[in-house]
Order: structure tokens, then C-alpha cells, then sequence
């Protein structure tokens, strides 16, 4: 029997797979040791458990196991690459840091923050697609850029970038390249030495893991200065902290579960999307759906209904589903999507703007269940 509300927000966080779970309970129960504890059995069985899990990680993505580095999750993980490799660079002349105008706040408050101490910010606009120009990046990249961050799959519009092409115009110039796949790993394929990104964050909760453990792929030979410090857990000091085994594990089991179905997972999340927008377009034949329609991820619809507020529309079906007006990071700004602002729409088109976001477990019955609740909203939200 389904229950309601069927959850329909994936880009926000992703269940626990059982699978997962069922990895994390023995390190929450007879496995508790500190995993940096070397003189016992304890510590030893916690270890073993987090250099599974690095491995399995690191698997996910093509890189190697001490590229990676734990940390508490995506917006740690961008703070220690950006504010790391800014902090770690002795050039006086490379002092721009380049991004986007839709990034997640992640990045772009931290970008803009680095200008306190003495760095450039240089946020670059995107294509009414949400697809960055790549004529446009290559105006702004020189011989004073430090880095770049361009996010590979967008939070809200679900749009991937060109990645294995920007970070070849960014290494043309000298520039460390670095993307937030916080969306994108585990929903797309990606091998970080064929995109050839020097650094990337993703997070476990994405991914059907925990809450609260994400990662940081740093190639070899980059160079980061901590941003918290206090010992020597990760990296030789690059990040500092206890690492909790648990969410540790189930981190690396939900990789793993990724590298082995995620395939077969998007086939099918995509099959669902496609029926549940010609449902939502035979209800409405004037919705918008943001962003572009074919290189974006298999689960992500961002659409807006003309005329009708994305606030109403969120409310009226909330007894049956739950979708959200866009990143769960800013849910609580009632104001239009910065995101969808940044495409060039109005406002008030902006305000229609709802994201509706499939996954692992959503099946048709959800997807009529949907379909059903959407069908019969009037201009002022209410069904």
C-alpha cells in the first residue's frame, strides 16, 4: 500500500538504500572504535571499514584511494577546495577565482567571500539552457585566473556542463579546476581523470547514503591548505577530525551499489520523467519546463505553470507528494529562484518555477499517483 506523501524531491536528498544500512549498523553497534586508534582490535576493525569505503569511493569516479578525502558533506567539500587552494597559492598575480551565476550557494557565497582576502571573484552568466558558453568562459580565463568552479549537474534545473571541455580551456591557462558533482555522481558516469578535473566534492546523502559524510577528490600533486584544523586524520592534515565509521560506510556502500546499477537506475528514473512531463503537458499545454531538455539529469523536471505560483501548487498537492520550489539549501527564501533569474526569465515566471525529482524508488504507481494530484490545479493553487 503506498503511503503518502510519495516522495518526489531526490535532488533535495536521496532514502537510505536498505542495502546501505544494513552495512552502517554493525559500526553503530559492536564495530564503535575510532577508526584512528592503531593500538587495538577496535580501532583496527574501524579502519579496515573506512579503507573499504575510501576504495569504494574512489572506484566510483575513477580515481585513485588517496585522492580522496572525507569530509562532512558537499559544503565542507567546496570550502576546502576553494578556500584551499586559494589559501595554498603563493602567486601574486593569480588572484581570480571564476564561477557561475547559478552555482550552488556552496560555492558561490564562498567565492565571493575570498574577495575579503584579497582574491577576484568572476561570476560568469549562462544560456537561457542553463549551459555555460564555453566563448564566454574563455573571454574570462588568463594568466591572473587561479581556478574555476562550475557545478556538473545544477541542484535545482538539473543542466550538465561541459565539464571534460572547460577543464581543458582552465588547464590551458595554468587554472586548477574544480566542480561541485555533488548531483551529478551516482546519476552519470564519470571518470575524474578523462574529465580531468583537479578537484571534486559529492556527498553521500545524494547518493542513497547518510546525511552527513561527503568526499573531495584532490589529484595528486595539488596542493590545499586546511580549513579546519586541530590533527592529522585526512591527507596529512588537509582535513582534520574524527571520521565517523558509520557514515563512513555507508558512504562507500552506497558508491558501490552506484558503480553496479546506476545504469540500469537512470533507464528506468528516465522513462518515468518522460511520462510523468507528457502527463504534466496533456494537463497543461503551456508548461515550461527549465533548463535544457535533453542534457540535464534523467530525474530532474523543474517546470512552471503559467499563471500559477510554484508556492500554491507546492501546497495544494502536499497531501499527496512532495516536491519543493528548488534547493532545500534556500527553501526558506520565499523570493523567485536566483537560479532561474539567472536564465533570463522574469520574476513572475520565475515564481511558477517547482522541481520535481525521481529516483531509485519511484515506481509508476507513484508517477500516476503524481500525475493525478497535478491534473486538476486552478490559477489560485488549490485542486
Amino acid at each position: 500500500m503506498t503511503e503518502y506523501p510519495v516522495y518526489l524531491d531526490y535532488q533535495a536528498t536521496t532514502p537510505i538504500d536498505p542495502e546501505v544500512r544494513k552495512v552502517m549498523l554493525p559500526y553503530l553497534d559492536r564495530s564503535f572504535g575510532n577508526p584512528h586508534s592503531v593500538e587495538h582490535q577496535f580501532g583496527w576493525s574501524a579502519a579496515e571499514a573506512v579503507q573499504v569505503a575510501r576504495a569504494q569511493v574512489a572506484n566510483l569516479i575513477g580515481a585513485d584511494d588517496d585522492e580522496i578525502v572525507f569530509c562532512s558533506g558537499a559544503t565542507e567539500s567546496c570550502n576546502l577546495a576553494l578556500r584551499g587552494a586559494a589559501h595554498a597559492s603563493d602567486s601574486r598575480e593569480r588572484r581570480q577565482i571564476v564561477t557561475l551565476a547559478t552555482e550552488h550557494s556552496a560555492v558561490l557565497e564562498t567565492v565571493l567571500d575570498l574577495s575579503r582576502t584579497g582574491f577576484k571573484p568572476v561570476i560568469l552568466p549562462v544560456g537561457k539552457d542553463g549551459i555555460l558558453d564555453l566563448d564566454v568562459l574563455d573571454g574570462a580565463l588568463d594568466e591572473r585566473t587561479l581556478m574555476v568552479s562550475v557545478m556538473a549537474a545544477n541542484n535545482e534545473i538539473g543542466v550538465l556542463q561541459p565539464i571534460p571541455e572547460i577543464a581543458s580551456r582552465c588547464h590551458a591557462v595554468g587554472a586548477l579546476f574544480h566542480t561541485d558533482a555533488t548531483q551529478a555522481v551516482g546519476s552519470i558516469p564519470i571518470d575524474v581523470n578523462a574529465w580531468e578535473v583537479d578537484l571534486m566534492s559529492f556527498s553521500g546523502h545524494k547518493v542513497y547514503g547518510p546525511m552527513g559524510i561527503g568526499a573531495l577528490y584532490v589529484r595528486t600533486g595539488v596542493r590545499l591548505a586546511p580549513v579546519i584544523t586541530g590533527g592529522f586524520q585526512e591527507r596529512g592534515g588537509v582535513r582534520s577530525g574524527t571520521l565517523p565509521t558509520p557514515l563512513v560506510a555507508g558512504f562507500g556502500a552506497a558508491c558501490d551499489l552506484a558503480y553496479a546499477h546506476g545504469a540500469e537506475d537512470q533507464t528506468r528514473i528516465r522513462g518515468l520523467a518522460d511520462r510523468l512531463f507528457e502527463g504534466l503537458c496533456e494537463s497543461y499545454p503551456t508548461a515550461k519546463l527549465f533548463g535544457h531538455s535533453d542534457k540535464r539529469l534523467t530525474g530532474n523536471l523543474n517546470v512552471g505553470i503559467p499563471g500559477i505560483p510554484a508556492e500554491a501548487i507546492i501546497r495544494s498537492v502536499a497531501g499527496k507528494i512532495a516536491i519543493s520550489s528548488g534547493s532545500a539549501c534556500s527553501s526558506a527564501n520565499t523570493e523567485p529562484s536566483r537560479v532561474i533569474l539567472a536564465l533570463g526569465f522574469a520574476p513572475e515566471v520565475a515564481a511558477t518555477a517547482f522541481r520535481i525529482g525521481l529516483g531509485r524508488f519511484t515506481t509508476e504507481e507513484h508517477i500516476a499517483i503524481a500525475k493525478s494530484a497535478l491534473h486538476s490545479i486552478n490559477s489560485t493553487g488549490r485542486t
